[in-house]
């Protein structure tokens, strides 16, 4: 069964993200392979233009792709 999901992307999501205090998965992209959840923070702590803080670890934007889960309809 596939998740719908939305990927964080702007500042605006980021903030949306971290009112709402929405559990955020954190993706590994990798070239020519499927994309691997490296973590299941949980809620946004603090971000900048470089990096997003959860759950204690920094994780660098460009490497990373962030995601939250949509509730079903």
């Amino acid at each position: 069964m596939n998740a719908t999901y939305k990927v964080l992307v702007t500042d605006a999501d980021l903030f949306t993200a971290a009112l709402a205090e929405a559990n955020i998965y954190v993706v590994q992209m990798l070239e020519g392979q499927p994309h691997v959840i490296a973590d299941y923070a949980g809620p946004l702590q603090k971000w900048t233009p470089d990096y997003i803080m959860l759950a204690g670890m920094a994780y660098k934007r460009s490497e990373y792709e962030f995601r939250v889960r949509l509730p079903k309809k």
